[in-house]
């Protein structure tokens, strides 16, 4: 029998949980419908006495416990100051070290992922997470090779999803290494999930940083959001600005992460991807409007941030 311990950490979000013992309950469920023996022992771990009486038909046991476990999960964080969760969920760390160097599987849901960033398991390993929080996490472990675009990573005995229903298809991924693709067919019907989606490029959306204390780059941020359709080069972004080119892009990295260059890049093709929902408009248009002139490079760049041409992404997500 695997032994799971799934991680109460706090600030757990109480959906990315419910699929973990909801996905791996169905397959003991199916298991035992076949006359066979469950394949899944499961307990709930706390670093220390947790008043979480929400599943409370689990055993919830205490880290410092002697119990050694074969897979160990990491649910997704309700937080978007993932600093701050990391900071809550320190004493997990050295367990969650522990556990690997004797043999166990990690696996984290969505942006639980920065927990096991920050244990430096996953330095100079793949993995991924939520799209929207990839920014931040490639920012926080530079170490780490983030495949962005991926749904699902796997590098040795580490497991990393993306956001939301990617942590299905990593419950599925295992669900097929343990208990063979059969029972990862049945589940993946149970729970209406399409199990060869790997790319989760296209439900990503730009949501760049706002609130911070640097008013030169808020200045930037400004004049790229209101001229996004005319600028093109740095010297542009900057011209009313009172910086050094030198200066405005070690800031504008240092506060929000990406270049400025990058920004420009990636609200062009927010716009974009809003024309194409929102819109009926002729694809010359769309291209136009969204500060391109080369529709060659503008398909090129939007797949590239996308994941799929405009034209998919149009049929995929049009509201009209």
């Amino acid at each position: 029998m695997i032994k799971i311990g799934i991680l109460l950490t706090k600030q757990y979000k109480l959906l990315s949980l419910a699929a973990i013992l909801d996905v791996f309950e169905t397959a003991n469920k199916l298991h035992t419908n076949f006359g066979k023996n469950q394949p899944y022992s499961i307990d709930l771990l706390a670093f220390d006495k947790n008043e979480d009486n929400t599943f409370r038909q689990y055993s919830i046991k205490l880290i410092h416990s002697e119990l050694d476990y074969d897979l160990v999960i990491i649910p997704a964080f309700t937080t978007e100051n993932l600093q701050e969760a990391i900071s809550f969920n320190r004493q997990f760390i050295p367990w969650i070290q522990n556990q690997y160097s004797k043999g166990a599987e990690i696996a984290t849901v969505c942006t639980g992922a920065f927990l096991l960033g920050a244990s430096g398991l996953l330095n100079g390993k793949v993995a991924t997470t939520h799209i929207d929080a990839s920014d931040a996490f490639a920012n926080a472990f530079p170490a780490v090779k983030l495949m962005a675009n991926k749904t699902v990573t796997q590098d040795g005995r580490l497991f990393t999803s993306g956001g939301a229903t990617s942590s299905f298809h990593l419950l599925l991924h295992l669900l097929k290494i343990h208990c063979g693709k059969d029972i990862a067919i049945k589940a993946a019907k149970i729970f209406a999930i399409d199990m060869d989606r790997n790319n989760q490029l296209y439900f990503g959306s730009f949501l760049p940083l706002r609130i911070h204390n640097d008013d030169l780059v808020a200045s930037a941020q400004e004049k790229i959001e209101t001229n996004y359709q005319d600028i093109s080069t740095i010297e542009e972004m900057i011209k009313d600005i009172p910086s050094s080119r030198r200066n405005i892009v070690r800031r504008f990295k240092l506060v929000i992460g990406i270049t400025p260059i990058a920004y420009l890049q990636r609200t062009r093709i927010e716009a974009a991807k809003k024309l194409l929902e929102q819109t009926a408009e002729q694809m010359s248009e769309v291209i136009f409007k969204s500060g391109y002139n080369d529709p060659k490079a503008f398909r090129k760049v939007f797949r590239k941030s996308v994941g799929m041409t405009p034209t998919e992404y149009r049929d995929k997500f049009r509201t009209r």
